[in-house]
């Protein structure tokens, strides 16, 4: 049948173009039995797994910090406080004259995903013990206020029929520059950034006039209220 011929031929022609743009070898056809269609033969890919490009850099030990490094358990201390976290095996640490290195132990998934989220957590821990971290928060609204109480809490007025008082954790500091201006500081990033978001929890910006908790570099998009 002429009309059979044509569409194998159409198909095939398809098939050829479709393995071509999809990096497949080049289409072979089956002599096994007359009229077989032909068969794209999927090339064989080889996966070279790169270093991380954040992971591959050593981590610097900044001046008055000490560390010690023993079975992927690092401790560092510096003038702001210690930290010590313990890596997993799948991170070979190693000891050079330009800081910690980090490598991984394999080429595994999880290796992968976390050569570069293990090399950013131990040089926060650096960075936190040698000069601290720090985040700031706003207040927008009227009566919004903030006010220290002593130097274990902090009171916020958010516009609720009570006072907002949240207990400060070890090794943060809290200071009020203004009464709508809080700035959390520590050396462990992670406290700072978690209680500086409990405190915006409390009151977060609302989309139509602003009003509420944010960081002091945060962009709130205003949305158009109803038209009268």
């Amino acid at each position: 049948n002429p009309h059979r011929l044509t569409n194998k031929m159409a198909a095939y022609m398809v098939s050829s173009s479709l393995s071509a743009r999809q990096g497949y070898a080049p289409s072979v056809r089956v002599a096994a039995r007359a009229g077989a269609s032909p068969v794209a033969v999927r090339a064989p890919l080889l996966v070279v797994a790169k270093e991380s490009r954040i992971g591959k850099h050593p981590v610097q030990v900044p001046k008055g910090v000490t560390y010690t490094l023993k079975d992927n358990h690092l401790s560092v201390k510096g003038p702001k406080g210690e930290l010590s976290m313990q890596f997993p095996e799948i991170m070979v640490i190693t000891e050079g004259d330009d800081g910690i290195k980090f490598t991984r132990a394999d080429d595994s998934r999880k290796a992968r995903e976390g050569h570069g989220l293990y090399r950013t957590l131990a040089n926060n821990m650096m960075v936190g013990v040698a000069t601290g971290f720090e985040k700031k928060l706003k207040l927008v609204g009227v009566g919004y206020k903030a006010a220290m109480e002593g130097s274990k809490a902090v009171n916020l007025s958010l516009g609720y029929a009570h006072p907002v008082i949240l207990e400060i954790p070890e090794g943060l500091q809290v200071k009020c520059d203004s009464p709508t201006e809080i700035t959390v500081s520590g050396y462990d990033k992670v406290e700072v950034g978690n209680f500086a978001a409990i405190i915006r929890s409390k009151r977060k910006p609302e989309p139509y006039k602003g009003k509420g908790v944010r960081y002091a570099d945060e962009v709130v998009l205003i949305k158009e209220g109803k038209r009268k």
